[in-house]
């Protein structure tokens, strides 16, 4: 059965799932890394570059606000990876390469230079991925730092929202390499169980995906798209998406429609923010919000 947490009982699971969240142990925008840990990521996603509109009146610089906010971290992350939605859906095959070549440019400024790029279904949906794969590559992947295995999933070049038959093959030959008690991290755009699939809140084989990771005793899954923290566990795994950079969508069934919560001048960044990962010695990871820098 999946089921559902909120903070404080993600907290009293923590040493279930392996993942504790440390308020405390980054602070905001600078000290040390958390003690204890390997090494940190930091996590982007839901950028949005080229979104105009109520929701964010300051979306033309709010990624860049993210960057610097990023950039003061006293300990600069070992890299940084970006889960999706770069930028803003447009019917023009040459404005979404205008978008992706400004957003390309903007992150650019980034002090860590190690930094992973994944597509959204807002960059990749209309043309399968096409415009994207000639800024950023092959939208899915793997790589290995400091003994943990990441494997980024593209679940959005489909409009279907499938990960697809070709890439499944791919992901268990993958794991096929990899021992039970080896450390995963799973990063993806759209949530690879099914959160809320009337808002396009789910993977449609998605379960597939879970059903080749379930054999690995120390997965984690880190997603985006539905621009807001939110934390579940699907049997020993656990899945944690991220803020987006421009407007906060509502808690998942909340209101009739799935719509971007109102802009508020008073709290212009409220719900906003990256992520912080200190992947520790013992499979635990600490995650520590970042909200947006108000300068």
């Amino acid at each position: 059965m999946q089921t559902g947490y909120d903070r404080r009982e993600f907290l009293r699971l923590g040493g279930i799932a392996g993942v504790a969240f440390a308020s405390g142990l980054f602070p905001a925008a600078g000290g040390a890394q958390a003690q204890g840990s390997d090494f940190h990521f930091v996590q982007f996603s839901d950028t949005h570059w080229g979104y105009t509109g109520p929701a964010n009146p300051d979306a033309a610089h709010t990624l860049e606000k993210a960057v610097e906010t990023v950039n003061g971290l006293a300990a600069q992350p070992d890299f940084i990876v970006f889960t999706g939605d770069l930028t803003h859906t447009t019917d023009d095959p040459k404005e979404r390469r205008a978008r992706l070549k400004r957003f390309k440019e903007i992150v650019s400024a980034l002090r860590v230079k190690d930094v992973r790029f994944m597509p959204g279904e807002h960059d990749a949906s209309l043309d399968r991925g096409e415009a994207y794969k000639e800024f950023f590559g092959a939208p899915n992947y793997t790589f290995d730092h400091k003994g943990v295995h990441f494997i980024a999933l593209d679940n959005v070049s489909d409009p279907a929202a499938r990960v697809g038959d070709e890439q499944l093959a791919w992901l268990a030959a993958d794991l096929k390499q990899r021992k039970p008690e080896d450390r995963i991290v799973v990063m993806t755009h759209r949530p690879l169980f099914d959160l809320y699939p009337s808002w396009d809140w789910a993977t449609a084989d998605g379960a597939k995906v879970m059903e080749l990771l379930m054999p690995y005793r120390n997965v984690v899954v880190f997603y985006g798209h539905i621009h807001q923290e939110h934390h579940h566990v699907t049997g020993h795994i656990a899945h944690h998406a991220a803020q987006s950079l421009v407007f906060p969508l509502p808690a998942p069934g909340s209101q009739p429609r799935r719509a971007p919560l109102p802009f508020d001048a008073a709290t212009p960044y409220r719900g906003l923010g990256t992520r912080d990962v200190a992947v520790g010695v013992a499979s635990s990871y600490a995650l520590k919000e970042l909200p947006v820098a108000k300068a």
